[in-house]
């Protein structure tokens, strides 16, 4: 299972420092999504980590910058798709650097899991929000049998966003989701770095291989 840390909308005291912890424990995909910050600052963001990790960040915004830096991948945003030219053209460019880059996005229905979009060529999709972010419910709109059925009908790897959680794990990888996207259950402790441990560690007991 795709286990992803989504970085902090915000400014963190020491951000590379725990990323960089992340990606020394064992994390494999990093979103890096500020939606605010410059290419400049993204830079610095990416320099600020060890060259060696990467090919394990996936880029929000400033797309191109995945070539500069040969990282994992890019995310789309519906504004992105909507620039269906502009961002046709980008990835033509990166993929042509590098065949293999992953690109995902993000859903926020069950009928869009529905609906194949082959110009992209997804590595994998969001599907958000799942979880009740207090009770790791299911969210208003989803129940198990419908995301069941629906992960079993799509050609889409889904993995879920939205009130992801340790108490979520066991549900998800029950239902069939290919991965988990963590976000405030890991920014929002005193200790983002000790909360990703105890989240690998929740990982380990219910014997679920990481991705």
């Amino acid at each position: 299972m795709r286990l992803i840390v989504i970085s902090s909308s915000r400014t963190i005291e020491n951000e590379t420092e725990i990323i960089t912890q992340f990606f020394e424990s064992g994390l494999q995909t990093f979103h890096l999504r500020k939606r605010w910050l410059s290419s400049s600052r993204t830079k610095k963001i990416i320099n600020g980590i060890p060259q060696q990790y990467h090919n394990r960040i996936v880029l929000h915004y400033n797309h191109l910058l995945a070539r500069k830096y040969k990282l994992k991948g890019i995310h789309l945003s519906k504004s992105h798709k909507k620039k269906k030219i502009k961002t046709w053209l980008i990835l033509k460019f990166l993929r042509f650097s590098n065949p293999n880059i992953e690109v995902s996005t993000s859903f926020n229905n069950i009928g869009q899991l529905m609906e194949m979009n082959k110009t992209y060529n997804y590595s994998y999709v969001f599907l958000s929000p799942v979880f009740d972010s207090l009770s790791s419910k299911f969210q208003s709109g989803f129940t198990e049998n419908s995301l069941s059925a629906a992960l079993q009908k799509t050609q889409y790897k889904v993995v879920a966003r939205g009130g992801v959680d340790m108490e979520a794990l066991e549900k998800a990888s029950r239902i069939g989701f290919e991965g988990l996207a963590f976000y405030s259950s890991i920014w929002k402790k005193k200790d983002p770095s000790a909360e990703f441990h105890k989240t690998l560690d929740r990982f380990k007991e219910l014997n679920i291989p990481i991705e």
